[in-house]
């Protein structure tokens, strides 16, 4: 069948390998062509027969499921990975995720939701096991929460007052009466922020800080002295 999704199976232990084909194989779409007991089998095995997807063990003895992956992803083009794993650990999740792995489930996956993350991940979407999402989510933010940070590193604690105000909408003068302040001063903050985060004039500086997510470094009540 020309719709099949032709299937690699590595973990290095026999009845873990013999149970995922059998379950992958009840499905008319899914065909196992290979199986692997290491990962530098699973790698040789999908270079040369160039499977649709790799369902590879994280722990694997020699090459680890995530060398593998990264392999198999970087001299396969068009293989999808799905990584299995037996405990939820944030660090094997981030490593596989860097290393290419469209999906990463836990081995305690029901059937069924094996098959749909075969399927899904064959058809060019993502599949996290539920479990995992959280940690996902949480380190998503705390690494926009950083980058937003690193924006405005250059800036002194009264340059990011100061631009918060900007980015507010307030003249030089409404931003030197709010945190009183001389208007030539607030002019040479201004000057100095637009230099240091390199845009041209105070539109863009307010861009740059709604964009960049100013008010959680600021939040209104710290923009300056409330008179």
């Amino acid at each position: 069948m020309s719709n099949q999704v032709r299937i690699l199976i590595a973990d290095d232990h026999s009845v873990v390998r013999a149970g995922l084909r059998a379950l992958l194989e009840r499905q008319d779409r899914f065909h196992v062509i290979a199986e692997a007991g290491t990962g530098e089998e699973a790698i040789h095995k999908a270079q040369e027969l160039r499977p649709d997807v790799a369902v590879l063990d994280v722990r694997m003895p020699g090459v680890s499921g995530i060398e593998a992956c990264r392999q198999i992803i970087a001299s396969v083009p068009g293989c999808k990975v799905i990584m299995l794993t037996s405990y939820a650990e944030d660090e094997l999740l981030f490593a596989a995720i860097q290393a290419g792995a469209s999906g990463y489930v836990l081995k305690r996956i029901g059937d069924h939701e094996l098959i749909l993350a075969v399927d899904r991940v064959s058809r060019g979407e993502g599949m996290l096991d539920p479990s995992m999402t959280t940690s996902v989510f949480s380190q998503m933010r705390k690494a926009g929460e950083a980058q937003n940070a690193a924006a405005f590193s250059e800036l002194t604690s009264q340059e990011l007052a100061v631009l918060a105000l900007v980015a507010d909408g307030l003249t030089n003068r409404q931003i030197a009466m709010k945190m009183y302040l001389g208007e030539g001063t607030v002019r040479n903050y201004v000057s100095s922020i637009l230099s240091k985060i390199g845009v041209a004039n105070r539109a863009e500086a307010a861009a740059y800080a709604v964009k960049h997510n100013i008010r959680e470094l600021v939040p209104p009540s710290d923009s300056g002295k409330s008179g």
